[in-house]
């Protein structure tokens, strides 16, 4: 097996595709006496890679957790209490609306009450699109093309299967462990896999990884279109029949393929997403440990830890400061989508097949020729000179347009969901596989993290206000989950006034609400206990308190996503660092700092009036509470500013 280190414009020379030919890893059917199928022999690591570190080393043993198994009564008992949150919610809002806004300070009272409502909207949203699980039955592994698309003759042949790692700056020696790993799968037939590293940083480190690791070299000579032209520049030169698509630092487990590719069977299904798994989150400290170290309570409080335990569980403190664990994400929404075939690609751990990406191109090529001649033609009257003036424009415009096989967007995953899924004439679906078949390493700061999720809401709205799925022909539970998506970004415009609407009245003594009597608790209590209890049954065994903390502090980041977004300035694609920055990230925080040091120092301002000068306690009440509780979801993201962590 010869190592392949192919620029592209060297790949279409015919030597070029002998080098590719013998670079190819076969995968054996699998025998008794013989090795793994599929396990290729890894040639030796250099010295500088046998002794390099990295944090993540003590973790390599961590596996995933499997998902959450279907319940038919935990299923029937989320609808029933989601449906009765959602009636016990009008119910509120209306009484909130007739009998509680303080119309003496409009100004106040009726953006809280919009804001509510707002909210209230997306708890709907949610409910709508998590009350029900679909999975779809897996299927066994095929051996032939002809089991995943119609052949003729003798076309029929066994399956090409490429898998894609494309990268820009990254460690070459990180992505050599990805590499490896792609090496390592394992399939039950003779398939022909590719290993390809999509190498958009043109660098010589990683070109000599790639020839140690005998796996293919593609690069480029611009970087135009980011991620997605990466892609394209590989489609065209390989011919996979299946692509596998990773990023740099995604480690395949060794039964991916056998577990993933049996849904292709179906000759509709255009892909199929894994969930993406951090295997390096910090655990956190056990609780009888915390207290007996930590706060140093010694056995005493060890004890006390365990007795906790013992009523409420395993209790880690700090564990994922960051809020990095996806399987919220992941097990719960994009999971509970797959049965209205809306579950959309996240990129890495996803594989697809070639001719539903490539057919979808060359459709909206096609779309936009045709756009462009409509639009030149549109006011000719005269039919011959219409039609020389189609022939002409139709020209021009097929050669100033390019075939993108993945659009050349922030969120090219995403967006190519919406392309296929909109296709009614193939209706093409797709495949949510619940199970995680790989590991990938998360965000190690605030920095990276804030990056990350501004690429992924910019990357949204800009989608939403472009080419929204809302105008496309899906069906309407696609248009309504895709929508959800899009509204999910939408919350920083409530979200602020939720949070600052109790310091304001800490220090003017003007309330937004005018009754916080007994009809006021006997409206909301109910509403907030149901929810709170229907929120459980969604997220039945997923930790989603990190979730929901970061859901409101992660206000400002996405309050810029958007006002970048409305701007029509353009969101660009900044790889997420894949190590930890030095120092602390305190300036990320202003905002939420500015409204926590507003709230605590507006209670202690307010507590000194209801105490000396016999202000109303009913609204100071509430309005403490509700302070807290935006003070301990800002201080998640404040305290990680600052964090320390397990890896460092």
């Amino acid at each position: 097996m010869l190592p392949a280190t192919l620029p592209s414009d060297a790949i279409a020379s015919p030597a070029a595709d002998e080098r590719v030919a013998r670079a190819r890893v076969e995968l054996p059917a699998a025998t008794p006496a013989s090795p793994p199928p599929g396990q290729a022999v890894a040639s030796p690591l250099p010295a500088s890679a046998l002794t390099r570190r990295w944090y993540f080393d003590a973790f390599e043993e961590r596996r995933p957790r499997p998902p959450m198994p279907y319940h038919a009564g935990r299923e029937f008992a989320l609808q029933a209490t989601a449906f009765c949150a959602v009636i016990l919610g009008v119910w509120y809002l209306s009484w909130r609306f007739a009998n509680s806004v303080n119309w003496d300070a409009w100004y106040l009272g009726v953006p809280l009450v919009v804001a509510e409502t707002l909210a209230f909207f997306g708890t709907i949203l949610f409910f709508a699109t998590a009350s029900r699980t679909g999975d779809t039955p897996p299927r066994p592994p095929p051996a032939r093309l002809s089991e995943i698309q119609a052949t003729e003759g003798d076309a029929d042949r066994k399956l090409v299967v490429d898998i894609f790692f494309p990268t820009y700056n990254e460690d070459p020696e990180l992505v050599r462990l990805s590499l490896r790993d792609a090496k390592r799968l394992t399939y039950p037939h003779d398939v022909e896999l590719c290993i390809h590293v999509l190498d958009d940083g043109k660098r010589a480190d990683m070109r000599r990884v790639a020839d140690e690791e005998q796996v293919h070299y593609i690069t480029r000579p611009s970087n135009a279109g980011y991620k997605a032209g990466n892609l394209r520049n590989a489609l065209e030169h390989t011919h996979g029949d299946l692509l596998v698509i990773c990023d740099a630092d995604t480690r395949v487990f060794p039964r991916f393929l056998e577990a993933t590719l049996g849904y292709f069977r179906d000759p509709k299904v255009a892909w199929v997403q894994t969930p993406q798994w951090f295997y390096d989150l910090d655990e956190g400290t056990a609780l009888p440990e915390y207290l007996a170290r930590r706060l140093r309570l010694g056995r005493v409080g060890r004890g006390l830890g365990r007795a906790v335990e013992a009523v409420a569980g395993a209790v880690r403190i700090g564990r994922d400061p960051l809020g990095n664990d996806p399987e919220m994400f992941y097990d719960v929404i994009l999971r509970r989508r797959n049965w209205a075939n809306a579950s959309f690609c996240c990129g890495a751990g996803s594989v697809h097949r070639r001719e539903a990406v490539m057919e979808a191109a060359l459709k909206a090529y096609a779309e936009q020729v045709a756009r462009d001649v409509s639009a030149a033609t549109r006011d000719v009257t005269d039919p011959a000179l219409r039609r020389d003036l189609a022939a002409m424009v139709s020209v021009e415009s097929a050669r100033g347009n390019e075939i993108t096989p993945y659009k050349f967007h922030v969120s090219e995953d995403i967006y190519t969901s919406i392309i296929l899924h909109s296709d009614r004439e193939r209706g093409w679906t797709s495949v949510f596989h619940a199970e995680p078949l790989s590991k990938m390493l998360s965000p190690q700061d605030l920095l990276a993290w804030t990056i990350q999720r501004f690429k992924y809401a910019g990357g949204t709205l800009d989608i939403a206000k472009n080419d929204s799925p809302l105008r496309r022909p899906l069906s309407r539970w696609q248009k309504l989950m895709y929508g959800t998506t899009i509204y999910s970004y939408l919350a920083p415009l409530w979200t602020m006034i939720l949070l600052v609407m109790p310091a304001v009245y800490f220090f003017t003594g003007i309330s937004a609400v005018t009754a916080y009597d007994a009809p006021f608790y006997g409206h909301i209590v109910p509403f907030l206990v149901v929810n709170r209890i229907a929120f459980m049954l969604a997220t039945w065994g997923v930790d989603s308190w990190r979730g929901e903390q970061y859901y409101l502090a992660f206000f400002w980041t996405n309050l810029k996503a958007l006002l970048h977004v409305a701007r029509g300035l353009p969101v660009k694609f900044h790889v997420t660092p894949k190590v930890k920055q030095s120092g602390n990230f305190a300036a990320l925080v202003l905002p939420q700092l500015a409204i926590v040091t507003l709230t605590v120092l507006g209670i202690l301002v307010r507590g000194l009036l209801v105490l000396v000068d016999d202000s109303p306690l009913g609204p100071f009440v509430v309005n403490v509470f509700w302070g807290l509780w935006n003070v301990s979801c800002l201080m998640a993201m404040i305290s990680v500013a600052f964090h320390k962590s397990e890896k460092e």
